[in-house]
């Protein structure tokens, strides 16, 4: 029993986690010095990322039926996206005017030392308008969008690539398999890479705690509590009510999902987790095209837990240099982060120039203030990660509901914790799949129903 409980991958997690604060704490030093161990599995799941993005996204569309389905499900999963972040940044704006967690700072703007966000304000300033955005979506070749890991850019190509065999038909059986054959060979190696993700939480906390110290935690303390508590607030609340529409309990799945939780909070990167979530889903019983389709695009349109940040942090700014602000330059601040707050996972730093970008274009906020932001941008950005893994795992189950696209019989019996021994195995483990005893139809490329959903 004692063993069973500490072989469990969330547990060995969450003592990483504990141990590195610890480590960070006392010995401060060697702490800072641990970073290379989170950044190794970062750069690790970074490896296979693109490679598992691409054959899920070509995988899905090429299993769809028609054509009419693929819109179906990108223009529900656009919908959803766009609600749900707007709802993130009007609830980040309503508690950071409740709380007024700046207020009474008094921070003389001329006195700020900005050449520690000169990197993100140069890089803010590079980044184009809304045209230029759409351009950016097109890769220069396919091997540099893969290279780099450019999501949109990997999206873009593999949708277009998914679509062009799905209309081949039996012609592309062989690519379709490969395809199918190369995923099932990507996920054993996530599996691989999975095991080490207590030795990541330990370092890259140790390296948090120790570089920063817990007292930048007590300066902004009131910041720290009130973004953690309207994160909170928005998964029990807002994804909670999308839990209960869809049929399931987000209490039960967050305990399908806490391996990855609690990876994410030790590594602090949401991105840390994808190809796990996506194999978690598909077993839960959303149907591998809505998988394939809403986890990729879910990375770069809906990240919830970056909007309730940016709404803060801009009002914090503004309230702790005294900057006064009505109630329409806050709607337009509102306004300008839910067209900016799109498509910021594909960039380095993407939190900070996305912030910068636009206080920049508003001209009324300071932007040498977010200076005040860079002492505990780190100890929250584990709560930005952790909503927008929880948020995107809810959108697919949300969306697949929508599109009736799930096994819900599956579903319930996998969240009661009635999936055997073997199958949880097979989500770290692909085992060898023996051939069909009878051909394939002569349709064509075993083509998948998005209504009947995989079991």
């Amino acid at each position: 029993m004692f063993k069973r409980f500490f072989g469990k991958l969330y547990v060995q997690v969450l003592i990483g986690v504990i141990a590195g604060g610890l480590l960070g704490y006392f010995y401060p030093k060697l702490g800072a010095d641990l970073k290379p161990l989170g950044d190794a599995f970062i750069r690790l799941i970074k490896m296979v990322f693109a490679p598992v993005i691409f054959a899920m996204v070509v995988l899905g569309i090429a299993k769809m039926e028609s054509m009419k389905e693929l819109g179906r499900v990108g223009v529900r999963a656009l919908i959803y996206f766009e609600v749900m972040s707007t709802f993130a940044l009007a609830l980040g704006l309503v508690v950071v005017n409740v709380v007024q967690p700046g207020a009474g700072m008094n921070v003389d703007v001329h006195t700020l030392d900005t050449h520690s966000i000169a990197n993100y304000t140069a890089a803010a300033s590079k980044s184009g308008g809304f045209i230029e955005f759409l351009l950016n979506m097109i890769p220069s070749s396919v091997v540099d969008a893969l290279a780099k890991n450019d999501i949109l850019q990997i999206l873009v190509f593999a949708t277009l690539f998914g679509v062009a065999l799905s209309h081949m038909g039996r012609r592309a059986k062989p690519v379709v398999d490969f395809l199918e054959a190369f995923s099932n060979g990507m996920f054993m190696v996530v599996g691989m890479i999975m095991r080490v993700a207590p030795i990541a939480a330990f370092g890259a906390i140790a390296f948090t705690v120790g570089k920063y110290g817990l007292g930048s935690l007590l300066s902004l303390g009131q910041l720290m509590g009130s973004m953690y508590l309207t994160c909170i607030a928005f998964v029990f609340g807002v994804l909670g009510l999308v839990a209960k529409v869809s049929g399931f309990s987000l209490w039960k799945f967050l305990r399908y999902i806490k391996d990855e939780i609690f990876t994410v909070l030790g590594t602090s990167s949401s991105e840390s987790v994808v190809p796990q979530m996506m194999r978690k889903l598909e077993h839960v019983g959303v149907s591998k095209p809505v998988v394939g389709l809403v986890i990729p695009a879910g990375v770069t349109f809906n990240p919830d837990g970056q909007c309730i940040y940016y709404t803060m942090a801009a009002i914090f700014i503004a309230q702790a240099t005294n900057t006064p602000l009505t109630m329409m330059d806050q709607l337009v601040v509102l306004g300008v982060l839910m067209v900016t707050s799109k498509g910021s996972a594909g960039v380095t730093g993407s939190g900070f120039i996305t912030l910068a970008a636009t206080l920049a274009s508003m001209g009324k906020i300071p932007v040498a203030g977010m200076v005040l932001l860079l002492g505990v941008d780190r100890f929250m950005s584990e709560a930005r990660a952790i909503t927008n893994t929880i948020g995107n795992a809810v959108a697919t189950m949300a969306i697949a509901k929508w599109v009736g696209a799930i096994d819900e019989q599956r579903m319930h019996r996998v969240l009661n914790g009635e999936s055997s021994a073997a199958e949880l195995r097979a989500l770290y483990e692909v085992e060898d799949v023996p051939e069909p005893a009878t051909a394939p139809a002569p349709a064509a490329v075993e083509v998948t129903s998005l209504h009947k959903a995989t079991a």
